[in-house]
């Protein structure tokens, strides 16, 4: 089954006069399991790519179909209520709420989706421990490394079981040690849930791990190892 579809997008930015194409007219399907890597030097058009597969963005022109929704006329609020129960987000700099311990960051989706506090402690902690964060649920991220926040990072993505994970250079801002146990429990995480992972990288130690790699240039795909 696909949860992401795009039919021939591009997305052209213009700042004055100056046209500048993200992307130009790719076509990609990524389909539900899957771990992937959307690879590519600076400016191929990567992270736009995955910011149009979780609806931050709209293209210029194509379709996108998300969990066999097409989201090219949703206004912004039908695309933030299509984020909230299809997609999680893990950013480069974690984006964790520095005033929120790690229980509360990861608790905070489901606080928008209107869970129990029962429901939501038990899934909370079930993520904690998932990530191998448990012991320390209530410190803030000043208190944590690096690797701890981004494993709490990775918790609340995935709180309110969504179908696709998207991940932005996700170990950019690890050392190595970290960035492996990251991986580890994303990988690990992807296999028994089976939640699909899409990442965006020029990290060789991500992409090591993925099972398709799409390489993008100057706004297209130039190859794909699903194909």
């Amino acid at each position: 089954m696909e949860v992401a579809k795009l039919t021939d997008v591009t997305r052209v930015y213009k700042i004055g006069e100056v046209e500048t194409r993200a992307l130009n007219g790719v076509s990609v399907a990524i389909n539900s399991g899957e771990f992937t890597s959307l690879v590519g030097p600076s400016g191929s058009g990567k992270t736009t790519l995955l910011q149009l597969i979780g609806c931050l963005d709209q293209p210029t022109s194509g379709k996108v179909i998300i969990n066999g929704k097409e989201t090219t006329n949703l206004n912004r609020n039908q695309r933030a209520d299509l984020r909230k129960g299809t997609i999680g987000f893990v950013f480069q700099f974690f984006a964790l709420i520095p005033t929120l311990t790690a229980y509360e960051n990861v608790e905070m989706p489901l606080l928008l989706n209107g869970k129990t506090p029962a429901e939501r402690k038990q899934r909370v902690m079930e993520l904690l421990e998932a990530v191998d964060v448990a012991q320390r649920a209530h410190h803030r991220p000043d208190q944590l490394s690096g690797g701890q926040q981004q494993r709490i990072a990775v918790a609340r993505a995935l709180a309110t079981n969504p179908k696709l994970i998207l991940a932005d250079e996700p170990t950019a801002n690890l050392d190595t040690e970290n960035g492996k146990q990251v991986m580890d429990i994303m990988k690990k995480l992807n296999k028994e849930t089976g939640v699909t992972f899409v990442f965006a990288t020029h990290d060789p130690r991500v992409i090591s791990y993925a099972e398709r790699v799409v390489t993008l240039q100057d706004g297209l795909i130039v190859k794909d190892s699903a194909q």
